[in-house]
């Protein structure tokens, strides 16, 4: 009665998958110059003609190739723009586990010239997967405001950006050049993965943003802008969700706290179609945010962990989900696991079997609780 047949659907997932041993393989043997790009472009489709199959199987209704093009979520796509490039990192983060707590600092990109696309970054990977998926296939990207959150005003270059509006206008232009240029090559389902937001959240990391020269009051409003400003001209047949988690690496979190301070801005000012967001665990608050979300959109809800191996209890996620409705109708509702199972190679809390034990879950849930197409 309630099947979904257009993304985001009511079983879906976030996109990154746990990568199998030869591709690993491929990918160090690649950077130690051992293998040509085409031998590693050989095994890299043929890991993705296989997780493509394995996700159908369980009958999913959407696909992605498990982010297998990448070695990280977010800088392979960030540094292939020019002018960008990884530098020390100014923001410091405490790094959250079931053992204890450690500091950390992620990756930071410095712009330090204007900023161009010199071509298509993902555009080929895409067509790759457009080629041979029966599914949906969605795209992941980092969401443009990566580029600026770590290293704040100090990371953009003053001489090529006097004005800090022109680098937002450039960089949601090249965003802009990405997504048209996916869209020719079929693409109908598009996710940005929008950590920011979610940090945003957490006093510490608020505190963290002071530090660096910027306002946490005001940045959901300025992101909010850069992001639709880069997704304004996608066709109006493309689904564009995001994505929002508190950090996800080897069982790690790196922010806590309710949607509560970013949940007007972020459900009413983003023109996306939905959002997939954390909610497996309390760090995430509660859904009473989900009373701002407007009806046309949709809410993917992240109640699946990929920190642990271990099945959440049926029962349990249909209460949960019922409890999200009391907030939100049920009809604007989905289920997914609250992040990917592989933001980089490696730091992988479960192996692939487990994996696909997840995403088979979801499935068997979404069926049971909204009905089979």
């Amino acid at each position: 009665m309630m099947a979904r047949n257009q993304p985001p659907f009511r079983a879906d997932h976030v996109g990154s998958l746990i990568r199998p041993q030869p591709l690993i393989e491929a990918r160090e043997s690649h950077k130690r110059g051992e293998l040509d790009h085409a031998g590693l472009l050989a095994i890299q489709h043929e890991s993705i003609d296989w997780i493509v199959a394995r996700q159908q199987g369980l009958g999913l209704k959407v696909v992605t190739d498990g982010e297998y093009n990448r070695n990280t979520w977010q800088t392979d796509f960030l540094l292939r723009f020019e002018n960008v490039e990884l530098v020390p990192p100014r923001f410091k983060l405490r790094f959250h586990s079931e053992k204890g707590v450690a500091e950390g600092s992620p990756h930071t990109v410095q712009v330090s010239g204007r900023l161009r696309r010199p071509g298509p970054i993902f555009v080929e990977d895409y067509g790759y997967l457009h080629s041979i998926a029966k599914a949906t296939p969605k795209i992941t990207l980092p969401s443009p405001s990566v580029m600026h959150f770590r290293g704040g005003r100090d990371a953009i270059s003053r001489s090529a950006y006097p004005e800090i509006g022109s680098f937002y206008q450039d960089l949601a232009r090249v965003y802009r050049e990405e997504i048209a240029d996916l869209a020719l090559a079929g693409c109908r389902y598009l996710q940005l993965d929008e950590v920011n937001f979610a940090y945003l959240c957490d006093p510490a990391l608020r505190q963290q943003v002071r530090n660096i020269g910027e306002d946490p009051d005001s940045l959901p409003q300025t992101y909010a802008a850069l992001i639709n400003d880069a997704i304004r001209d996608r066709p109006k047949d493309m689904t564009a969700v995001m994505h929002l988690c508190r950090g996800n690496f080897a069982g790690n979190w790196m922010a806590e706290g309710g949607y509560e301070p970013v949940a007007e801005v972020l459900f009413n000012q983003v023109n996306v179609d939905g959002y997939f967001l954390e909610y497996d665990s309390a760090r995430a608050g509660g859904f009473e945010p989900l009373r701002l979300v407007p009806k046309h959109k949709m809410v993917v809800l992240g109640l699946v962990t990929t920190k642990k191996a271990a099945l959440e209890n049926k029962d349990e996620l249909k209460r949960r989900i019922e409890e999200a409705s009391r907030h939100i109708p049920l009809e604007q509702l989905a289920l997914s696991p609250q992040c990917g199972f592989s933001s980089g190679i490696g730091g992988n809390t479960m192996d692939i079997d487990q994996q696909f034990a997840k995403l088979a879950h979801i499935v068997e849930v979404a069926e049971e609780v909204w009905g089979s197409s």
